[in-house]
């Protein structure tokens, strides 16, 4: 899964007795133009949020708060991210199915996104999807 350039991001991080502070500033963090940003709490135990892949969207994903798992999978093999850290972003470029799941009690899901929502962006089936990455 390596050449599908998922990868990790290291926001930076301003260590303060007061209380820690993270950021990111467009660009100078993330690999794409921030056109949208949405966030997903509240999450009943057990649930899965996502299922699906995009043809343009790329997305950053962050933890703010509490933990959860992102499984990516790109047709041929699928690999866990368990985010727990606001610091980190996971960057998920277009193209590969993801879905997230195991969140905690209170946890807080950032999500940055390249592209303005656009239903017609979204591959929502996963036998389609496979189709399409033959």
């Amino acid at each position: 899964m390596s050449s599908d350039n998922i990868r990790i991001i290291d926001l930076p991080k301003i260590i303060d007795d007061r209380g820690n502070l993270s950021f990111f500033e467009g660009e100078n963090q993330i690999p794409f133009q921030i056109k949208r940003c949405y966030w997903i709490y509240d999450v009943p135990g057990g649930e899965t949020r996502g299922g699906h892949a995009y043809y343009n969207n790329k997305e950053l994903i962050i933890a703010l708060s509490g933990s959860f798992d992102v499984v990516v999978d790109n047709g041929i093999e699928k690999k866990t991210y368990s985010l727990n850290r606001s610091y980190y972003g996971l960057y998920i470029p277009n193209g590969l199915w993801r879905h997230l799941e195991n969140f905690s009690t209170n946890s807080l899901a950032l999500i940055v996104a390249s592209e303005e929502y656009n239903e017609s962006d979204y591959i929502r089936n996963y036998e389609q999807y496979i189709e399409l990455k033959k």
